[in-house]
């Protein structure tokens, strides 16, 4: 992987590393919309770094989770879980985002920090095993 790639790989990296702590602190004052949406799209640039490792790059969300599905899961390289991670996040940041009344509350908010964690931390698992990045915590904030 050429220089260029990786340094936008590491770009998206801290880019999902910046919204999972912003999502933690809209946690904290009980915006729960804005909290998921920012939990979201931590997971959302994490997946396209991911995806940049195979040589693609999603155009739309969907298709974020469509490729991510098809070159990660199905391969066997991400638990299942982490598609319906990915999934589940995609569908409660457009319910926070776009309808009038949401069903977003401190469980489901909790839930999708949670879950963004975890997401993060096993792309930066994987990327250091394949040796995209040394840089990469461990573990997210």
């Amino acid at each position: 992987m050429d220089d260029a790639v990786r340094k936008l790989v590491e770009g998206y990296l801290q880019k999902a590393e910046n919204k999972l702590k912003v999502a933690e602190k809209l946690l904290g004052t009980g915006d729960y919309e804005d909290a998921v949406s920012r939990a979201y799209y931590a997971v959302f640039h994490a997946t396209q770094a991911l995806l940049l490792t195979e040589g693609q790059k999603a155009e739309s969300h969907k298709g974020a989770l469509t490729l991510f599905s098809l070159l990660f899961v199905k391969t066997g390289k991400f638990g299942r879980n982490f598609g319906k991670y990915l999934a589940n996040l995609k569908d409660d940041r457009e319910s926070g985002d776009y309808e009038v009344f949401s069903y977003i509350d401190l469980e489901t908010t909790e839930t999708a920090i949670t879950e963004a964690k975890e997401f993060l931390k096993e792309a930066g698992t994987y990327l250091k095993a394949i040796e995209i990045s040394k840089d990469i915590p461990d573990k997210p904030s």
